[in-house]
């Protein structure tokens, strides 16, 4: 098989906050991804699901309460709910998608577990903020379980989660098996479901991954030739949002790593992303990366949009 094989990434853009919208968001990714496949790309596909986790964490939180003998959904299982109902969107639109271009591909949805460090510093200091908004009386009731809360001024409390880095992906051989025989693969979706291994049993985590750093990890497992990141903006910037705003079209990981030294990237956006990148280089120098907007894939992919990060020559 001489088609590229590629790790594509899917932002938040690329979904949609509720049921309705995200039917309508994925027909649009599902085009920038055929768009990919036409090009000689197999794909194995990634995606964030915060806005996905956080609307089933929160309906589950709202079960408990209303019917006090339900048993609460911990964070794992609602990923796993999220990897499911994301990929299941994402897969039946891209097949329609490829169909109505007379290309006959299987895509399939691979519900991909993560482990990560118990010890993980993320741990002691969680940053990511999940479901609904809680009272005091709530949110005391949180604390006296081991969770963390936030209080956001005006608007109550809600539960805060540790974001640890991802170690390994159990189902990789699954996924490299599938890919190798050239199917379109969905998977690590929401950055996989962190799981903790204790005595050979896989114990889901209280956390979620940055979507970012799990695309560079699959990349790098799966020797990808190409790390395709699709997010918000065209390409990256220099001077993001300020004054002398100027666009980036290549980049070596040691010029990253010092734009990154000097405070260029946003901790949340797009550091994470530049993180991911080097990740993936370091495993393999002869791949590269490219980072554009669902909008400018078919410029970017002839070099006249988007940034282009290599490893040194």
């Amino acid at each position: 098989m001489n088609r590229k094989k590629a790790v594509v990434s899917l932002g938040h853009e690329a979904l949609g906050y509720t049921t309705m919208e995200q039917w309508d968001a994925v027909k649009k990714t599902a085009k920038a991804l055929a768009d990919l496949v036409e090009a000689d790309y197999q794909l194995t596909i990634t995606h964030s699901n915060g806005r996905q986790v956080s609307m089933i964490h929160k309906a589950m939180s709202e079960l408990r309460r209303v019917y006090t003998d339900y048993t609460p959904a911990p964070m794992c299982v609602c990923s796993a709910m999220s990897q499911g109902y994301v990929g299941y969107d994402i897969q039946n639109a891209l097949r329609a998608e490829l169909v109505s271009r007379g290309i006959v591909k299987t895509v399939s949805t691979i519900l991909t577990q993560v482990t990560v460090d118990p010890y993980d510093d993320a741990f002691y200091a969680p940053t990511k903020v999940i479901g609904r908004y809680m009272s005091a009386e709530d949110a005391e009731a949180e604390i006296k379980k081991g969770n963390y809360v936030t209080e956001e001024p005006g608007k109550g409390f809600r539960r805060v989660v540790a974001a640890p880095q991802p170690i390994d992906i159990v189902e990789i051989d699954a996924i490299r098996t599938l890919a190798e025989a050239d199917q379109i693969v969905i998977a690590c979706g929401g950055g996989g479901i962190p799981v903790i291994e204790q005595n050979h049993v896989l114990k889901g985590a209280s956390a979620v991954i940055e979507k970012d750093a799990i695309a560079g990890r699959l990349a790098a497992d799966l020797l990808a030739d190409e790390l395709i990141i699709l997010t918000s903006v065209p390409c990256v910037y220099r001077n993001f949002k300020q004054a002398g705003q100027e666009a980036i079209y290549s980049l070596t990981t040691a010029q990253a790593k010092e734009l990154s030294t000097q405070g260029q990237f946003e901790e949340g956006t797009m550091l994470p992303k530049i993180e991911a990148s080097i990740t993936y280089l370091n495993a393999n120098p002869e791949g590269r990366v490219l980072i554009t907007s669902l909008g400018k894939v078919k410029e970017a992919l002839k070099g006249k949009d988007g940034t282009v990060i290599t490893s040194p020559a």
